[in-house]
């Protein structure tokens, strides 16, 4: 056996030592991860890795390739580098600005059903979320928006998965709407042991949800904590001058 097969034998039974001491697992490895596009290098040597039950928040200005993250990650866009992730129980919820814009030509029924899932299994999401069934035969324009809310999110978790993708979920809405949004998926990150990847521009959401935080701006600029990212000099570096930080005491 040569020494790189006794360095990776070293690297597995270190693994299984951290995981048996209560470390959770590796959910995601990301490893040298570039993205180009029609020549223009959107992500370039972007290394990170997410374990279960975490939140990872992906800060970023506009451009930045957060959306495009999200995009290789999930198999959408060609890439370059390694991505792997330990389940196949992923879903994806693309901007609900985007969503809101299209006059789907379903009902919310054939909608959920699109992911192959029982109408017991439909109404037990329903009402989880604190909405009623006789919605279920209605359009997407007939929901006011704190329903629209609360659907998207029954819609993402009605599957049960062990993975959420969220980018910028609660674009176009209020600030109360935000909160119920995020109140929601806090409940059932804390229920289910979900992990969480996230896209947004709102800091307060760092400091409330975030286990860890990603900054990006076509190549890995910061990570880690909410408390060891969010300096003055880090969201400078991010986002430019005129960023305000007003910091949170948390326990």
């Amino acid at each position: 056996m040569n020494w790189l097969s006794y360095k990776r034998l070293g690297l597995a039974a270190t693994k299984g030592f951290l995981e048996e001491l209560g470390m959770p697992r590796l959910v995601l490895q990301v490893k040298n991860l570039s993205v180009t596009r029609n020549g223009d290098e959107i992500l370039k040597d972007l290394t990170f890795e997410v374990r279960e039950g975490e939140v990872l928040v992906i800060l970023g200005p506009n451009g930045a390739g957060k959306t495009t993250l999200l995009r290789a990650l999930l198999g959408l866009l060609p890439y370059q580098g390694e991505i792997s992730w330990s389940t196949k129980d992923i879903s994806y919820l693309p901007p609900q600005e985007l969503l809101q814009r299209r006059d789907i030509p379903l009902s919310i029924e054939e909608f959920f059903k699109i992911k192959q899932v029982s109408s017991e299994t439909i109404l037990k999401m329903f009402k989880s979320v604190g909405l009623d069934s006789s919605l279920l035969e209605r359009r997407f324009g007939a929901l006011s928006t704190g329903q629209f809310q609360r659907m998207i999110i029954a819609w993402a978790l009605v599957d049960d998965p062990a993975v959420l993708l969220f980018d910028e979920p609660t674009s176009g809405i209020d600030v109360g709407g935000q909160e119920t949004l995020y109140s929601l998926l806090h409940k059932f990150w804390k229920d289910r042991n979900l992990t969480i990847l996230l896209v947004t521009h709102d800091l307060n959401i760092v400091w409330e949800h975030a286990n860890t935080v990603l900054c990006l701006n076509k190549k890995k600029l910061c990570s880690g904590t909410p408390k060891e990212v969010l300096t003055p000099e880090h969201l400078e570096e991010l986002y430019g001058t005129g960023i305000k930080l007003y910091t949170h005491n948390h326990e």
